[in-house]
């Protein structure tokens, strides 16, 4: 199931919009062998991404972004 939101960093109050394909179960190609199998995490309102991963990643989590990935991570994963 597809998700999306928008989250405020607990650490600088930016606002980041999130994308993230999750399931039931956990599966070897999840996140940490998790549910979450797609994420793309931006900063709202731009078009660059800061986090993408689609069954391996394609761009690792930057310290901008660590605590919004923690925050996305206990939600789905």
């Amino acid at each position: 199931m597809w998700s999306e939101g928008i989250i405020y960093s607990p650490s600088t109050g930016s606002k980041y919009k999130y994308w993230v394909k999750h399931y039931e179960e956990s599966s070897p190609f999840g996140i940490d062998g998790g549910k979450i199998s797609k994420l793309t995490l931006r900063k709202f309102g731009e078009t660059r991404d800061l986090c993408s991963y689609d069954r391996g990643w394609d761009i690792e989590p930057g310290d901008e972004v660590k605590a919004v990935y923690t925050i996305i991570l206990s939600k789905y994963n």
